[in-house]
């Protein structure tokens, strides 16, 4: 019952997770798109007297909207203000409380690799948070030093940094946990470039202006910059949300090399977009993206390791023997292995039907990724894997 409780919370978390996470990068998308796409008022004109930067006409949902951005502020502040912070709050919070469930809490099967480091499970916790805090106040530190005003220089040192981090938790940990947790970093970055600068810095604005005073445009600035950030940071992390379903990328030998170059291709897509609302059609970008995603295809298709020479018949018995040695503590219909209730995918291999059902999945995952056993916590051999190779590729024999 306890673990059918935790897979229902981590159920409930990702789903907020997933709607929280579409509000804001909606948002976000929305804002630098609308941001690059204002117009300045004719000179002279009402809009202009009234200090109003730049705006713009849109219809949708049947309505006409006429949005309108000032270059500081207006001179009076309207009675209600719609602050955009929850989305950002909201997603942070539960990817972490996520993050708690299915990884800290499960650190032994979920985050250590035998194969990779030898780390107690309080130790790659450790590090997994080390990490979130670690890259926001390096990261904000860079914003706030002199790199801060040079944009491409200060986004190329940046995204370094990150690769960095990448490789690193690829010292320690499994693929899929290491791509998490530099997902985690990512979002944690963002989400305090929203509760530490943008929030503040607006609510310093107001509070100048109902104190009857000109607000400091470099709050506005500051918040730009943090603001346009978080928009390149998305497409990474998107990735990374949906990769753990696909063990061709966390699986790989230099699957933090993988990593950057999706990640990079994301950048370069949404720098198109992002030129593109700003009426510049830079198809160098997606080209470069394209590229990019060539490589990953190439350099992730499969290709299966030399295993030693099998030894005597490859018979059913011998298979079975195999799998029940070191699989069945998680795929069973009732689960041994500690924190599961139900077997991963649905998928059981106690019966012979089970591991002919499955044989294809077998062979992807225990010959081709090597990603099962997880961490290979039950040291499955090689010589095991080569046994369930020449079974699977004889055609499955029934003895």
């Amino acid at each position: 019952m306890d673990a059918h409780l935790v897979d229902f919370i981590s159920l409930l978390l990702r789903w907020l997770h997933v709607i929280a996470g579409i509000a804001w990068i909606g948002s976000s998308f929305y804002f630098i798109w609308l941001d690059n796409s204002l117009e300045p008022p004719a000179p002279g004109s009402d809009n202009a007297k009234k200090g109003v930067a730049g705006e713009l006409w849109a219809v949708h949902g049947g309505g006409f909207y006429n949005p309108q951005k000032y270059a500081v502020a207006p001179a009076a502040l309207p009675e209600r203000l719609h602050w955009f912070k929850w989305e950002a709050y909201t997603t942070w919070l539960s990817g972490t409380a996520l993050l708690v469930v299915v990884y800290w809490l499960r650190a032994q099967s979920m985050m250590l690799d035998v194969s990779v480091a030898s780390l107690s499970a309080g130790a790659a916790v450790g590090i997994g948070a080390g990490s979130m805090l670690g890259a926001w106040v390096i990261y904000d530190g860079l914003c706030r030093s002199p790199l801060g005003r040079h944009d491409a220089l200060l986004g190329a040192v940046v995204f370094a940094l990150l690769s960095a981090l990448a490789w690193g938790l690829h010292q320690a940990y499994g693929g899929r946990a290491a791509f998490m947790h530099v997902g985690a970093a990512i979002g944690t970055i963002m989400a305090a470039n929203v509760f530490f600068v943008i929030i503040p810095g607006q609510k310093k604005m107001v509070e100048a202006m109902r104190a009857g005073g000109l607000p400091d445009p470099i709050y506005g600035l500051r918040g730009k910059q943090r603001s346009v950030h978080n928009n390149y940071f998305t497409l990474p992390v998107l990735f990374i949300m949906i990769s753990n379903h696909y063990a061709l990328t966390y699986s790989h030998r230099h699957a933090w090399a993988v990593l950057v170059l999706m990640s990079a291709a994301g950048v370069s897509i949404r720098h198109f977009f992002n030129r593109r609302h700003q009426g510049v059609l830079a198809w160098q970008y997606p080209a470069c993206a394209a590229l990019l995603l060539g490589i990953v295809v190439w350099w992730t298709a499969p290709r299966v390791l030399a295993l030693p020479p099998v030894q005597g018949p490859v018979t059913l018995d011998r298979v079975r023997t195999i799998v029940g040695q070191r699989c069945l503590g998680c795929h069973s219909a009732v689960p041994t292995f500690p924190g599961l209730a139900q077997p991963p995918a649905g998928v059981t291999l106690q019966t012979p039907d089970g591991l002919v059902k499955n044989a294809q999945r077998i062979y992807q995952q225990v010959v081709v990724t090597r990603m099962m056993p997880l961490g290979n916590v039950t040291q499955m051999t090689d010589e095991e894997r080569a046994v369930l190779a020449a079974w699977v590729t004889a055609g499955t024999p029934p003895k």
